[in-house]
């Protein structure tokens, strides 16, 4: 099982989307998987819906919690649980094209590499409408990353055999930013696979969605957690907010 992919997936009041999402990962033409699905507390009469997913494959596991904590903490529960030597990221809402794994964890063995991402296509809430393709670098460090945060989550995978044991910082939003920093800060580098391998759903309820809220929690990760000086944040700040309207445009 050396190479098994654990495959986080927080989960809140997604019941419309949640059978797309694990459909996605049943039809993967990688196979050595499991998905760790972790139920933060829904009220959406989802626990059946869950109950039922979980039986379709003896590779999902679903865990049912008794409090809102939250997706971070959600996630890190999934990790702490996790059997895999490589933790891929897919949340409840989003979906990934058939051979994603497949093509990620061939480029990540034939270049030796502990930390990577794909291009991925982001959708309308129905899935009907496709948008520009985010295009994935070939290659970012830590301090490009603190002016471009273009890895989507959705498409990361990490050796966690290379890379040590880590957890998401606990913040409302980007705490994947802050984790990839963190892992970067330990000397490993993000290297793209620049080919659309994953569709991200733009749910007006997520908390991406709320650009005000999501660019302050940007700005938290550069003075709290990055502990940056006031002035280099502005400008870091300054280069996300252009490269987020230029990956729009």
């Amino acid at each position: 099982m050396n190479n098994l992919v654990s495959i986080i997936t927080p989960f809140y009041n997604s019941s419309k989307f949640i059978e797309e999402c694990v459909n996605s990962i049943l039809l993967q033409s990688y196979s050595n998987w499991e998905l760790l699905i972790v139920d933060d507390c829904s009220d959406d009469n989802s626990k059946e819906l869950l109950l039922n997913l979980e039986k379709k494959d003896e590779r999902i596991r679903v865990t049912f919690l008794g409090d809102n904590i939250g997706a971070a903490k959600a996630r890190n529960i999934a990790i702490r649980n996790a059997k895999g030597r490589y933790i891929a990221f897919l949340d409840s809402d989003d979906i990934w094209r058939g051979d994603k794994l497949e093509k990620q964890i061939k480029f990540m063995e034939k270049e030796d590499i502990a930390f990577s991402f794909t291009s991925y296509t982001p959708m309308s809430e129905d899935g009907s409408v496709s948008f520009a393709e985010i295009k994935a670098p070939n290659k970012i460090d830590y301090f490009g990353y603190l002016k471009n945060t273009i890895i989507g989550c959705l498409t990361v995978v990490i050796d966690k055999e290379k890379v040590g044991d880590f957890e998401m910082p606990i913040i409302k939003s980007s705490h994947d930013m802050a984790l990839w920093l963190l892992i970067m800060k330990r000397g490993f580098d993000a290297y793209g696979l620049n080919e659309s391998l994953a569709k991200y759903r733009i749910v007006s309820t997520s908390n991406t969605a709320n650009k005000w809220r999501a660019a302050k929690d940007v700005w938290k990760v550069y003075r709290q957690f990055e502990k940056l000086s006031f002035f280099y944040s502005i400008w870091c700040f300054l280069n996300y907010a252009f490269n987020a309207i230029i990956r729009r445009i």
